[in-house]
């Protein structure tokens, strides 16, 4: 089995041509719920659920274009010109969010704390210095190779991170009933925006690939939950159909800057490699399934042993297309912090929408499926975790029970001897 998923996850993603995106049926226009969004008796509510968001969409402007609209001939030019104002400014309008979240603060809630921290008898380094120390990680002088928050991981390092991809995808396979999908990295625009993510402006995360050397709009994925959200666009399933649970790795694109401190290495980069959870369900099942999204989740770091809180994040952290989600935070003992290693969200109908994924239900109407999304592991903060709560005072790195058989036997990790010393080589112009 463990062959089969590493030959299929890794290798197969490898070779899958970026053309596949172009074969997903996507919808010229969302079918946005105008009824609901257009509702005067929705106006105060909407307008503070953007406020509380921290969103960019006009809800007052969007129905005094409705109101202009209703009093406009549908035969004119100026008709379709407000229609198609109504339907941008609404595009901009977050999800709703979940009322449980409705009076929290800034701060999230902390949901639970699991396992013990770890035993501090001794004085924990932080992962870049055991790194460095052991030849495991390449992050300093790559200008002339792959520049700055860029990475290589070296001998161990590199098998570790190979072993938790096979770890959590055999446990997702095996275990939960998930559908392996190797899923392209490079996405149409509209994709991506479709899914919430917003691609253009200065604050964004999204990589444009140069529209002047390509044939299409094309963008850098962000994460493969894009790309298996645009898998299933335009696709209606049958109710007892559901749920649809697709598992992928891929790498992960971020064009992300920090001058934190405690965010330096590789706890922030540009290029990851994750494995990431996608459902779609039933909507009387979504709450249902987010719980189980993050159970999985759960068990799945505890099994490693690492110390971790689940948080449930308030309204201003979900972004526009998450009605709520799930962030776990593993401690980090050599930086002395909790950090980000995971998050899952139940999105309701915000994606489905604008991709067009419906099911028909026992009585033969259509209706929108809810979409969810989980990160199962993201290597290079679990990395980071794992390095940091495993440390030796003697110098090397015991690997989680859990991990052995996926690390050829390998108990502890330790210096890498046939590794090189890195040399800064100056290029000439």
């Amino acid at each position: 089995m463990l062959e089969k998923i590493g030959k299929t996850a890794v290798g197969a993603l490898r070779n899958f041509h970026t053309t596949h995106a172009y074969l997903w049926n996507i919808p010229k226009q969302a079918e946005l719920d105008i009824f609901f969004l257009c509702n005067p008796s929705n106006l105060s509510n909407i307008e503070q659920n953007i406020a509380n968001r921290k969103g960019i969409g006009d809800i007052r402007r969007a129905h005094e274009l409705k109101t202009r609209l209703d009093k406009t001939d549908t035969s004119s030019i100026e008709y379709s010109k407000l229609k198609e104002e109504l339907y941008q400014e609404l595009l901009r309008i977050p999800n709703e969010t979940h009322p449980n979240l409705a009076k929290m603060e800034e701060e999230p809630k902390i949901l639970k704390l699991v396992n013990e921290k770890p035993y501090e008898g001794f004085k924990y380094l932080e992962f870049h210095e055991i790194a460095k120390r052991l030849k495991l990680v390449r992050t300093e002088q790559l200008g002339n190779v792959s520049g700055n928050r860029s990475y290589y991981l070296l001998g161990e390092m590199a098998e570790l991170e190979h072993a938790l991809v096979n770890y959590f995808l055999e446990n997702l396979i095996v275990n939960h009933g998930f559908e392996l999908i190797s899923v392209p990295d490079i996405l149409p625009r509209d994709v991506i925006e479709r899914c919430g993510m917003k691609t253009r402006g200065e604050r964004n995360q999204v990589y444009s690939l140069d529209p002047t050397r390509h044939d299409s709009d094309l963008c850098l994925s962000g994460t493969s939950e894009m790309s298996l959200a645009g898998f299933l666009s335009g696709k209606v399933f049958k109710e007892e159909e559901l749920p649809k649970k697709l598992a992928a790795v891929s790498r992960c694109f971020r064009a992300e800057t920090s001058s934190v401190a405690e965010e330096r290495g590789i706890f922030r980069v540009h290029e990851f490699t994750k494995v990431e959870m996608f459902v779609a369900t039933n909507p009387m099942m979504s709450d249902k399934h987010l719980e189980e999204i993050c159970t999985i989740q759960e068990k799945g770091f505890e099994s490693l042993g690492l110390h971790f809180q689940v948080l449930d994040m308030p309204p201003h952290e979900l972004g526009a297309p998450a009605y709520r989600k799930y962030d776990i935070e593993a401690w980090m003992p050599g930086r002395k912090m909790f950090g980000e290693i995971s998050s899952c969200s139940n999105c309701t109908d915000y994606q489905s929408r604008r991709l067009g994924i419906k099911y028909v239900t026992k009585f033969g109407h259509e209706r929108f499926v809810h979409t969810l999304n989980g990160t199962a592991c993201a290597i290079p903060r679990l990395l980071i975790a794992l390095t940091e709560t495993f440390q030796h005072e003697k110098g090397y790195i015991n690997i989680p029970l859990v991990l052995h058989k996926y690390m050829r036997g390998k108990t502890t990790i330790s210096k890498q001897k046939h590794i090189p010393e890195l040399k800064l080589v100056k290029h000439k112009k």
